[in-house]
């Protein structure tokens, strides 16, 4: 069996072999933040800058997170009707469909930056927009601008944070990323229902000025990462997906992922018609977001760090199954205790895998290519959202809640396996990234 030597660095254990693309990597990186800070969560410390601005900005955008939740409440109070809201919410969700797919296109043939701004001062005019839209038709092309363009951002802002940080630590780069989007998210829940009490005004003005504020964050605090002859697009690419439709290692990855996604995002669809069909009210369903919220933005830094030492592929596989077994619980529940377990374990689940899936997915793409891989993976999580929203709602009344949590036990749990059973072919094949 072939030995491998290993030198000690800075408190690391670090393949040789691996020192002289860390050390030219770093020629590239923005410094880090101070490591010593006691305030740092262990887990994220020695992060550059940039990472910490995305970080900071995704919280202030998520805070504006308000419009979404309440478009049911605001559409009613408009006189829409439950047929014709159901039209409106359907470009919502297709909207998650096409900005991804635009976003990782512009991020490499425009740039990051530019690709974010577009997203950000587009998503904030659509929320004007909707708000002033006359009749259902367009409220709907609102709502599709409004997903479309917000969905735009994240292949942008994946790719920075991959440009930004090595393979090392990207998982932690986008496990803070999350951190961001759940802390932002929980705050959100609180100040939308104040806000919408006060006049649905107020949520669409909060959520378009958090638009502009990151914008304004991207503007005066991100610069456009140098890219050299290497990063730049090669001619036989071209300026559409084939890179990643070419990339039979992604092709096998991106279904096993969406599966996973399909299923986690049951617990936003068909957890509250489980609530509402155990004649619980409302309210138990916004217990259950906060159980959710505190335990993430809790556990989530702690986690991190624990799991850095296990091999990735293993923790998310791991944490994946934890997910499908949480969901599945909720077939069991008919009680404010029996939700809660069943959050507890899929939440649990959720930090377990915070930040894998896009970091071994940012690892297989090449320099020139790691906006339209982000952009593919997004549209992954799109497309599994989109799903949940209709073949799960669909599955969930016709065929029954007890169909639809055994598919999510079996789906979810066979998507992990198979992801693990991959992990020698994506460790040759990062490792083969690193080499060249």
């Amino acid at each position: 069996m072939r030995r491998t030597s290993w030198s000690r660095r800075k408190g690391e254990w670090i393949r040789p072999e691996l020192n002289h693309w860390r050390e030219k990597g770093k020629e590239k990186q923005d410094p880090p933040m101070p490591s010593s800070s006691s305030t740092t969560p262990s887990a994220f410390r020695g992060l550059p800058s940039v990472v910490w601005t995305i970080f900071a900005g995704t919280i202030v955008n998520r805070l504006g997170y308000l419009v979404t939740p309440f478009l049911v409440f605001f559409l009613a109070s408009r006189g829409v009707t439950g047929a014709e809201t159901s039209y409106v919410l359907g470009a919502l969700g297709a909207g998650n469909l096409i900005g991804p797919a635009v976003g990782g296109i512009l991020a490499d043939r425009i740039g990051r930056r530019p690709t974010m701004l577009i997203g950000l001062i587009g998503t904030a005019a659509a929320q004007g927009a909707l708000f002033l839209a006359p009749g259902v038709w367009t409220m709907a092309a609102a709502a599709l601008l409004i997903s479309a363009a917000g969905s735009t951002v994240s292949p942008a802002a994946f790719a920075l944070l991959a440009d930004a940080v090595d393979s090392e630590r990207r998982r932690r780069a986008y496990a803070l990323f999350g951190w961001g989007v759940n802390i932002g998210t929980a705050v959100a829940g609180v100040l939308g229902g104040y806000l919408a009490a006060q006049g649905y005004w107020l949520l669409f003005v909060v959520d378009a000025g958090s638009m502009l504020l990151y914008a304004l964050v991207v503007t005066v605090r991100l610069k456009e990462p140098k890219r050299s002859a290497t990063d730049r697009p090669a001619a036989k690419d071209g300026i559409g997906y084939g890179v990643v439709a070419r990339d039979r290692l992604a092709l096998l990855l991106l279904p096993l992922f969406g599966v996973q996604l399909f299923v986690y995002s049951l617990t936003e669809v068909a957890l509250p018609l489980a609530v509402r069909d155990s004649g619980l009210s409302p309210a138990v369903y916004g217990a259950m977001a906060a159980v959710n919220a505190v335990l993430v933005v809790a556990l989530q830094p702690f986690a991190t760090a624990w799991l850095a030492r296990f091999p990735q592929l293993a923790v998310q596989s791991a944490g994946s199954a934890l997910i499908a077994l949480g969901v599945a619980l909720t077939g069991l529940a008919d009680s404010v205790a029996g939700y809660t377990v069943s959050v507890v374990v899929w939440s649990l689940g959720e930090v377990v895998v915070a930040g894998i899936a896009a970091a071994v997915f940012a690892n297989l793409a090449p320099a020139h290519a790691r906006g339209r891989y982000q952009g593919a993976f997004s549209w992954t999580w799109g497309v599994a959202r989109f799903g949940a929203l209709t073949a799960g709602v669909t599955a969930y009344t016709t065929l029954g809640p007890g169909a639809l949590w055994w598919t999510a036990l079996l789906a979810g749990t066979a998507a992990a396996a198979t992801t693990l059973a991959l992990r020698t072919r994506i460790e040759r094949r990062t490792a083969h990234e690193l080499a060249a």
